[in-house]
This record gives C-alpha cells, sequence and structure tokens, in this order.
C-alpha cells in the first residue's frame, strides 16, 4: 500500500518537549518533538478515548491524561496502564518549515 505526505503544523509549532494534536485529512494525530526526533501517532487512546495530544511526554512514551496509561512512540506499543492494545504509529518527515506526516493510501 501506497503512503502520501500531509502536511500538520510548522516546525516552529513543535519545539523540543512539545506535544499537540493535529488533524491529517480528517483523522487526529498526537504529534511531538522528543530531542529533535518527530513522532505521530494515533491521538486516541485505545482505553478510554482519551486525546494523548493533551496528555504528557515521559522520555520516548506518552501519557493519557484519562489513566496514565503508555504508550511508546516509536512502535506505538502500550507500555502499562489500563490497555494492552497499541497505537497506530506514522513516519513524519521535515519539508522546508513544515512537519509532514504520511499517511496510508
Amino acid at each position: 500500500m501506497s503512503e502520501h505526505y500531509v502536511t500538520v503544523c510548522a516546525v516552529a509549532d513543535l519545539p523540543d518537549g512539545a506535544l499537540r494534536t493535529v488533524e491529517a485529512e480528517g483523522r487526529p494525530l498526537a504529534v511531538c518533538n522528543v530531542g529533535g526526533n518527530l513522532y505521530a501517532v494515533d491521538d486516541t487512546c485505545p482505553h478510554a478515548g482519551a486525546s494523548l495530544g493533551g496528555g504528557r511526554l515521559d522520555g520516548s512514551q506518552v501519557v493519557c491524561p484519562f489513566h496514565a496509561a503508555r504508550f511508546d512512540l516509536a512502535s506505538g506499543e502500550a507500555r502499562s496502564g489500563p490497555t494492552e492494545h497499541g497505537l497506530a504509529t506514522f513516519p513524519v518527515r521535515l519539508a522546508g518549515t513544515q512537519v509532514q506526516v504520511a499517511l496510508p493510501g
């Protein structure tokens, strides 16, 4: 399956340590910058539907604001908390001053 890149925000809007929710073709994603490494995962926690963009970062993990479920940003794997279900992850690239995320299809 091919993928295509969608611009989701400006690089300036995602400084080191930032975590935010963006929309890519109607799909909510949580994007973040951890030490210059950019990540994108599904924004919705599979446990109770919280927006992960409203959570916090702990190293290379995102922590859900509802029940503290933790997910690895690189793999999407659930690391702890009330869910065993992971998150979809998406490739991220810089295009000039823009952050782009690859979506399937």
